[in-house]
């Protein structure tokens, strides 16, 4: 968590980027929501109050439903953990979700398939200037601008739950 940190002041410095609330002043969020309908994600603190709000989200190309199947474009429903950050990603930052779990795999094997996995909460791809790709694009990752990820990766450490809702 403490190199996240370093790393987000070190790429905000780097960028000039100036905030009215800094990362410093926020408490490190105990638990990550996201609202698929509401193309939301919230960090919330061990109290269950909201840090902070990511409106306009972008989800896997087929955003309804839960992800079921390796390449099926679905971002996943239900309870999982932030288990690993990915500072060298091919996105700008990107934090690891630990889908799938058990029960993930065993509906995706009853039905002969992969479930998948390698989905992220991250930034925007590589090469590109860093404006948000709009709409659902991923391939069932989460989506957030460069600057949100930066700030998500200081405050969200490993270990951290996170609840993806419908």
């Amino acid at each position: 968590m403490k190199a996240r940190l370093l790393l987000a002041i070190a790429l905000a410095m780097m960028a000039g980027a100036g905030r009215a609330d800094p990362v410093g002043a926020l408490p490190p969020a105990d638990h990550v929501l996201v609202e698929k309908a509401a193309r939301r994600l919230t960090l919330l603190d061990a109290d269950g109050r909201v840090i902070r709000v990511y409106g306009r989200i972008g989800l896997g190309d087929e955003p309804v439903g839960a992800k079921r199947f390796e390449g099926d474009e679905r971002t996943p429903e239900g309870r999982y953990v932030i288990d690993y950050g990915n500072p060298r990603s091919a996105y700008h930052l990107s934090l690891h979700i630990s889908y799938p779990d058990s029960d993930d795999v065993a509906f995706a094997q009853e039905h002969g398939r992969s479930a998948g996995g390698q989905i992220f909460i991250h930034g925007q791809p590589g090469g590109n200037d860093g404006a948000q790709i709009a709409g659902d694009w991923t391939d069932g990752c989460i989506a957030v601008t460069n600057e949100e990820i930066e700030e998500i990766w200081a405050l969200v450490g490993d270990g951290t739950p996170i609840e993806i809702r419908p």
